[in-house]
């Protein structure tokens, strides 16, 4: 056995308690480093988890378990907005295997209906594993007696059984932000039983979808062999423990009020008037808002609008197609593949219908900030979200929000998580060309009064249902399946 391997078969060790009574333990830590001639300092992540969590930390005196984000650097615990963070180190070697390898490389596309392959190596698992271990150790080293600790996302699928071990006196959830893949799928993994395991330790394990959850419960009694009633999997160790683990559905939202709060002030709409001005006011502004990652369905997006165009249902007269394509793992090579597709392809559509006025799409490889984001929402017409597999889609529910008067239509996959809160949207099956050209016909000519039906119904859905809720949701669920224990 190498070093690695005995490192990640080793036992957990832990000195008594910490002294924090909620945990979350995700891939990064909820702050970004910021550079200036003042020297380096913190800021909250602005993404929709923190946001969620904070208010948790503020009141049960909470601590933040992840990497800061630079490899090969130490860093000791520290406090930011009520927050206790406490870094866990990764070597850049450990980046390259367990993120870059395991995770994106072999989870990522896996649990993604292997639209791309899946690889499969021991180097990588064995540094997932290591990893692993080192995020558990973190989590027991800060965690109170009887502490709650919230284990996030698929980067992390061991670590709930490695603390159940060492602390058996947590409660312990865990949330799968994207797809759980199908057992036929899921068999491809050589470490399937390890993951199963990793996550039954457990006491709550959320999923965006009941499909997601029914696709775990069948690997459960498939591969781990344990008495699965209705969503609740009794488990027995190999020590005699017996306890039960509880899979369910907690599709994630969005801080609403931050967008309607953005969607009604002054420059943000004065801005999403300038997009339009800028763009020559076309009639119909389209947009699509991704990652550029080939779970996105960008390709199929671009070219179902190439052949409108060519079929003359969509004139560069009337119309434009904003795309913002986000950078995305630019070191992994089916990134840079992908990208160099998807630049080529909005170059010859542009380069067959543009004209001096107007451009068919204005692709964007940038980050955006929140406020130019929801000017976007408000600046267009027609929503495209064409994934060919999501866990949610928060991007969907972001432009719902945003339209604040129930104008705009939105394109929505059947295969995003979205898509079952959304059922007003137009629906589409992104890999039929076809139909998805007929969707985005139909919601580029729908009727006002029958857009305005549809918008008001999804708003009502997603205001009602926010992130704030969703965490709440969990967290009461996962106190009551503790307390059962």
């Amino acid at each position: 056995m190498n070093a690695v391997a005995a490192e990640s078969n080793a036992e957990i060790s832990t000195d008594g308690y910490g002294d924090y009574d909620f945990i979350v333990v995700s891939n990064r830590l909820p702050v970004d480093r910021v550079s200036d001639a003042d020297g380096d300092s913190w800021r909250r992540s602005p993404g929709g988890l923190v946001t969620a969590l904070a208010p948790v930390m503020e009141k049960a005196d909470g601590a933040w378990v992840g990497w800061h984000g630079a490899p090969d650097e130490p860093l000791e615990p520290f406090d930011h907005d009520n927050m206790h963070l406490r870094p866990v180190p990764l070597s850049a070697s450990e980046v390259e295997l367990y993120y870059e390898g395991f995770s994106n490389s072999t989870l990522w596309p896996l649990y993604h209906d292997v639209i791309a392959p899946p690889e499969f190596h021991r180097t990588w698992w064995d540094s997932y594993r290591t990893v692993n271990r080192r995020f558990a150790e973190a989590a027991a080293e800060v965690a109170a007696e009887g502490a709650t600790v919230w284990v996030q996302d698929y980067q992390l699928q061991l670590v709930p059984q490695l603390l159940r071990k060492a602390r058996p006196d947590l409660k312990i959830g865990f949330f799968n932000h994207i797809p759980f893949p199908p057992l036929e799928i899921f068999a491809q993994l050589p470490w399937r039983k390890d993951i199963i395991a990793g996550l039954l330790g457990a006491d709550l394990i959320g999923f965006q979808r009941p499909s997601d959850t029914s696709n775990f419960l069948r690997c459960v009694r498939r591969f781990a062999g344990h008495s699965v009633r209705q969503q609740q999997v009794h488990v027995t160790g190999g020590d005699g423990e017996s306890y039960v683990s509880r899979a369910e559905a907690f599709p994630i939202s969005i801080d609403v009020d931050r967008i309607t709060e953005l969607a009604k002030r002054e420059d943000v709409i004065e801005r999403s008037k300038q997009i339009r001005r800028e763009l020559g006011n076309p009639k119909v502004i389209l947009l699509g808002v991704d990652r550029l990652d080939y779970t996105k369905g960008i390709s199929h997006r671009l070219k179902a609008y190439g052949e409108l165009l060519e079929d003359g249902l969509i004139s560069v007269d009337d119309a434009a197609l904003i795309q913002v394509a986000s950078p995305s793992r630019e070191r992994v090579e089916q990134y840079r593949l992908l990208r160099e597709e998807v630049e080529g392809t909005v170059g010859r559509i542009n380069g067959t219908y543009d004209t001096m006025s107007n451009t068919a799409i204005r692709y964007l490889h940038h980050s955006y900030p929140v406020e130019e984001m929801v000017a976007l929402y408000l600046a267009s017409d027609v929503m495209l979200v064409t994934a060919l597999r999501d866990g949610m889609n928060l991007v969907a529910k972001e432009y719902v929000a945003a339209r604040t008067e129930n104008t705009g239509a939105l394109v929505l996959s059947e295969f995003a998580g979205a898509a079952d809160q959304l059922r007003q949207a137009v629906l589409v099956n992104p890999h039929d060309i076809d139909r998805l050209k007929e969707a985005i016909v139909t919601a580029v000519n729908m009727p006002p009064r029958e857009a305005q039906r549809r918008m008001r119904l999804m708003r009502r859905q997603v205001l009602q249902n926010d992130v704030e809720r969703w965490s709440q949701n969990f967290l009461s669920a996962l106190r009551m399946e503790g307390d059962q224990q």
